[in-house]
């Protein structure tokens, strides 16, 4: 399934928002023949750059505020996922009855590969960049982009420019990029889990999941979909789409004829009924129990893409894993400080404190993002020393657990709250970063972050 190759000469393509994904889309517009018009409300260093590049290209920027009326003149209304559903630019946009594309959906238009998808509440990051990873150890040349962030990969339009075009694209998409499809579908498509995040932008944990069942808006026979088989919500998302259930799962053997499962420790493949033995889940390189499923979902996924059995099982042994997730950043005066600052709700959040096998002292707080933090109180009582509560969270944060776990409000700095974690451990313990909330009340995201913690974790001053 790949693209219309739409021809875009003569037309004009309005981009909301100027950063990395609408600036890729305004590149991928030009490169077409379109003209561009590209805004953003905000006008700081971070969109100036963007907006420098729009110009550059010969389309028009504008900074600090949007031009409805102009937006609503275009042909093409394409939205970045950074802008909110309810934003008030798309709110007069849908009140004048003006309808907006995705850049997801736009730079598929464009993909001249069949595209591996991948979406869900965690995990996704890893799995994607695993997934790409094992299809390039099995001599496919196969391009990451998406929803992963700059260092990992670029954004779909980019993907969409390359020439020659790879055999096979694997994103990470989003409930905020699937908010805005119409043509988008996955040759394979995958979903890691789901649980509630995102509802300080969602009414409900039911709108949430419907953006992500978007995913199947546009299923084929043809499609295989790559379903967590230990998630009830996972397995209804498909509802009766299209296409055949390809199932993971690590605590027991799904039925599907293509499968990924453990059995008495080792990772296994079912492909056409045939099984294929890979490794053991002990010689998997990454920390947590959850990447042996985030394994299992990269591997049936790059089979079910062509690789063999044997080369995906080298490429497991080899993949190192992703910054700023469970990331072992520092070992200093016997404590052990790891950045799982991409943990920005709570079911994340509770992955990494159960991982952790030493007393740990927890990070937690950032941007509220509409969950109670006492669903985090039995993890925290098993694995946790003492919890310090920072950001514009704190305050939540010291109300949910202070009466299951001991915790520390710092009201002052990110840099205050770390080394406050650091007078609280002690040899032999682990200061973790797992913040359970956005990063954008002290960071540009959470990359910003988990940088920061890892220059104090490294001895860096405040």
């Amino acid at each position: 399934m790949v693209g219309e190759r739409l021809d875009l000469k003569g037309e004009t393509v309005a981009i909301i928002g100027m950063a990395q994904s609408g600036t890729a889309a305004a590149r991928l517009a030009r490169a077409h023949g379109a003209a561009v018009y590209a805004s953003d409300v905000r006008a700081d260093a971070g969109v100036e750059s963007g907006a420098a590049e729009v110009r550059a290209l010969g389309g028009d920027a504008e900074l600090g505020g949007h031009d409805v009326a102009r937006i609503a003149q275009a042909d093409l209304v394409v939205v970045s996922p950074g802008i909110a559903p309810d934003a008030p630019v798309l709110i007069e946009l849908g009140k004048r009855g003006v309808e907006w594309i995705s850049e997801l959906e736009f730079a598929f238009r464009f993909l001249a590969a069949p595209l591996i998808a991948v979406t869900g509440t965690n995990g996704k990051t890893t799995t994607a960049a695993l997934t790409a990873h094992l299809l390039r150890a099995a001599g496919i040349d196969a391009e990451l982009g998406g929803n992963v962030g700059a260092s990992l990969g670029p954004a779909l339009s980019l993907v969409a420019l390359r020439t020659p075009p790879p055999a096979w694209v694997v994103a990470e998409v989003s409930s905020f990029q699937l908010a805005g499809i119409r043509t988008f579908a996955a040759a394979v498509g995958v979903v890691t889990n789901l649980s509630p995040d995102h509802l300080d932008r969602y009414p409900s944990v039911e709108a949430y999941y419907a953006d992500k069942a978007q995913m199947f808006r546009n299923a084929a026979p043809a499609s295989r979909w790559v379903l967590n088989g230990e998630d009830p919500e996972v397995l209804r998302l498909p509802g009766d789409a299209p296409g055949r259930r390809c199932l993971f799962a690590r605590e027991h053997e799904p039925q599907s004829e293509e499968a990924a499962f453990v059995r008495e420790g080792e990772l296994v493949l079912r492909l056409t009924g045939l099984e294929h033995p890979l490794l053991r889940a002990a010689e998997l390189p990454l920390l947590g129990t959850h990447n042996v499923m985030n394994a299992l979902a990269g591997a049936l996924a790059a089979a079910l893409a062509g690789a063999a059995p044997q080369r995906i099982a080298g490429g497991l042994r080899g993949f190192r894993g992703l910054p700023h997730r469970l990331e072992l950043v520092a070992e200093r005066n016997g404590i052990v400080w790891i950045n799982d600052s991409k943990a920005t709700n709570i079911s994340a959040a509770r992955v990494g404190i159960a991982s952790m096998t030493q007393p740990a002292v927890v990070l937690l707080g950032g941007k509220h993002k509409g969950e109670p933090y006492s669903q985090l109180a039995p993890v925290l009582m098993e694995h946790a020393r003492a919890v310090v509560a920072y950001g514009a969270a704190c305050a939540h944060v010291e109300a949910d657990l202070a009466a299951h776990v001991p915790v520390v409000r710092v009201d002052g700095s990110f840099e205050d709250a770390v080394a406050e974690a650091e007078r609280l451990a002690r040899a032999g313990d682990v200061i973790l970063l797992s913040p359970a909330c956005s990063s954008f009340d002290m960071f540009t995201n959470y990359e910003e972050r988990g940088r920061r913690f890892a220059e104090l974790a490294r001895g860096g001053t405040a």
